[in-house]
């Protein structure tokens, strides 16, 4: 057989694949509601394998195998940090309430880079405004390096975790 005919069967193999899921490279660290949703998921993926492996879609197992892969490197590589109890400085499960330049306020909770949801308030610990927030206290001014540009804000209330 040609050489080029394996390349080519190969190539197909691989098309069929999902692109793997890339891993962070900064520290697991999660709320005990992260670790909690992460094994959810994992439990929620291990059923519907189980249900598709009755059917005959590989590609839908291999995306359910890929994420699989990816969630359960997660649980394992997990930090549980303790529970924010403070409202002293902010820590990862704190939520702030902030001001920008304008005045303009805004409530977030930091959390686990998979808990993460910028649309309820939750936001990756490693982000910039995380970054930015954690281990300040109220009244102080912090940068926020942002893509669009940087910007000021003060934190104006820690309240721990609930």
């Amino acid at each position: 057989m040609s050489r080029a005919f394996v390349n080519e069967d190969n190539a197909a193999a691989q098309a069929d694949q999902p692109v793997e899921r890339q891993v962070s490279e900064q520290p697991n660290r999660v709320t005990a509601q992260g670790l909690a949703q992460l094994q959810a998921k994992v439990a929620q993926l291990q059923q519907e394998h189980r249900v598709e492996s009755a059917k005959d879609d590989k590609q839908r197992l291999a995306e359910l195998e890929r994420d699989l892969r990816y969630f359960n490197l997660r649980v394992q590589s997990a930090q549980v940090v303790a529970p924010a109890t403070s409202a002293d400085k902010v820590q990862i499960g704190s939520w702030v309430t902030f001001a920008n330049e304008q005045d303009e306020q805004q409530r977030i909770q930091l959390v686990g880079e998979d808990q993460a949801d910028a649309s309820a308030g939750l936001i990756n610990w490693g982000s910039p405004l995380g970054r930015a927030l954690l281990g300040a206290q109220v009244s102080d001014e912090v940068l926020w390096k942002r893509p669009v540009g940087d910007q000021l804000i003060e934190v104006l209330r820690i309240e721990p975790e609930v």
